[in-house]
């Protein structure tokens, strides 16, 4: 199977993005924030994370990282394809659930509350299993040893590195709820962790 193809799934795949997070963001840059835990951590990791998701447009327009590309396996593509669409649509309902309150960073906004429904329901941070998902898709229809799991690598570093504050600074704005919502949910996968 020609590249072009996984350079097509990538393409929508990322203006599926930016149009699913477009209006959320303009919409909750009208909601004044109120505390803000952004450093230079914070910062570090959200250039991180754009570098691999920008790494597969250049790869889609520049040979730059033709040296690491191989051949695309039809199940793998397809399974690829799979995990995108999964990991959008829960991107989409965490991004649809949150309204508002979403910020890219993190920030209490005003007004703020807790969001227990919908998605958030079972899943204290379906954004993140959206990102997830989407990486997995990535890592698998896009057929470059570089390029294929830069985002999987880039988001995971700021997972990693980030979910603890963001726990922190959930439980400190909303003390005694936010435990009492950790203690019926979890973190990326209901009922397991």
């Amino acid at each position: 199977m020609d590249p072009w193809y996984a350079k097509a799934v990538i393409l929508a795949a990322s203006i599926a993005m930016v149009v699913i997070r477009a209006p959320h963001g303009s919409r909750s840059r009208k909601v004044k924030t109120v505390r803000s835990r952004k450093g230079r951590l914070e910062v570090f990791l959200l250039f991180v994370a754009w570098l691999s998701f920008f790494l597969p447009l250049l790869w889609c327009f520049k040979p730059i990282f033709r040296f690491a590309d191989y051949p695309l396996h039809p199940l793998a593509f397809a399974a690829g394809i799979v995990l995108f669409v999964a990991g959008l649509w829960v991107f989409y309902l965490s991004h649809k659930h949150l309204g508002e309150f979403w910020s890219i960073t993190l920030e209490v906004r005003e007004k703020h509350r807790l969001v227990t429904e919908g998605i958030y329901r079972r899943i204290r941070h379906p954004m993140y299993l959206g990102l997830f998902l989407y990486s997995l898709g990535q890592l698998l229809a896009l057929p470059n040893w570089v390029v294929g799991p830069s985002y999987l690598a880039g988001f995971g570093l700021l997972f990693a590195l980030r979910i603890g504050a963001e726990e922190k600074m959930m439980r400190d704005e909303f003390p005694g709820q936010y435990e009492a919502y950790a203690a019926r949910t979890r973190r990326l996968i209901p009922g397991i962790w």
